[in-house]
């Protein structure tokens, strides 16, 4: 069997370092100086591009924490911690989609020899330290999570992985029938790319769900992106759908996340998000899944 090896190199992309993972099946590009956001991720078996960004090219520019995620550059996949929603939370004034996609994240230099790209930020309103690696193995890309308290006291927690995904024809969610069930009937999750009507949105939440499954399927081409995720260690799924609803955008997202609510104060008032013991951690494990279920030939042939 013929071994897939993972390549690490770095670029300059519009002033920034971006860090490129690459393989057989996969290419991954990360921004650590802007929240260690995700700006590509390819299937190079088929060409597509899973990430999104807004029409008129990719733009990375800086932020400062407190800015509203709509100034943001909104590229792909960013990390939403302790909270998604503003708001306050024990004397704390929490920001627009938390406090980590809006500050850099340091690298770990090690790391990076033995091909794993392990970026890291200490959180200036709570009082918690984020970490992240990413590895690839074949067709898969592991995301591993360490969310360490210093504080004195056990600290909750909203956390959600925030990828806005571009929307093409053809794309269609299959989840588990357990977890379909929670959704209160909603059609738009059948065929996203024609469900909803224009120029609507739409948020919706499963929970508590009993299999960490989602998968983004393209009846034209074959391509496909699953989701996997331990429910006991993450017991919700947030889905994101707009079609010019949302600032005019069109895309979608498939959010692994701990609780069913936007904003930490609601989710920890119903005790339905995660909790780290004082000077204690917590970790957890998302993992994508990328392919094709037609060869080549087929794809030509459809297209």
């Amino acid at each position: 069997m013929k071994t897939i090896v993972t390549s690490l190199a770095t670029r300059q992309q519009q002033g920034f370092d971006v860090y490129v993972l690459a393989n057989d099946e996969i290419e991954l590009a990360v921004v650590p100086e802007l929240g260690a956001r995700i700006i590509s991720l390819k299937n190079l078996r088929t060409g597509r591009e899973w990430m999104w960004h807004p029409s008129g090219g990719l733009k990375l520019f800086r932020n400062k924490p407190g800015d509203e995620f709509t100034q943001s550059t909104l590229v792909g996949a960013d990390e939403c911690l302790p909270t998604i929603a503003a708001c306050s939370w024990r004397g704390r004034k929490l920001p627009d989609h938390g406090e980590v996609w809006s500050v850099p994240w340091d690298v770990d230099t090690d790391a990076l020899s033995k091909g794993v790209l392990r970026t890291s930020v200490n959180l200036a309103i709570s009082p918690l330290a984020f970490e992240r690696t990413i590895e690839l193995s074949g067709n898969e890309l592991r995301l591993g999570y360490h969310l360490t308290n210093s504080g004195t006291q056990p600290e909750s927690f909203l956390w959600a992985l925030h990828p806005l995904l571009r929307l093409e024809v053809g794309d269609s969610l299959d989840m588990p029938s357990s977890t379909r069930a929670l959704l209160d009937g909603a059609s738009w999750v059948d065929a996203v790319d024609s469900a909803m009507p224009k120029d609507n949105c739409a948020k919706i939440f499963a929970a508590p769900i009993r299999e960490g499954s989602v998968t983004i399927n393209n009846r034209c081409t074959g391509d496909f992106l699953k989701f996997l995720w331990d429910p006991k260690e993450n017991g919700a799924l947030g889905l994101w759908l707009s079609r010019g609803g949302w600032q005019g955008h069109h895309h979608f997202a498939v959010e692994p996340t701990n609780a069913d609510a936007d904003a930490l104060a609601v989710a920890a008032e119903r005790n339905h998000c995660g909790m780290v013991a004082a000077s204690g951690f917590v970790t957890w494990q998302v993992r994508l899944r990328i392919g094709s279920r037609l060869n080549r030939r087929s794809v030509n042939q459809v297209l």
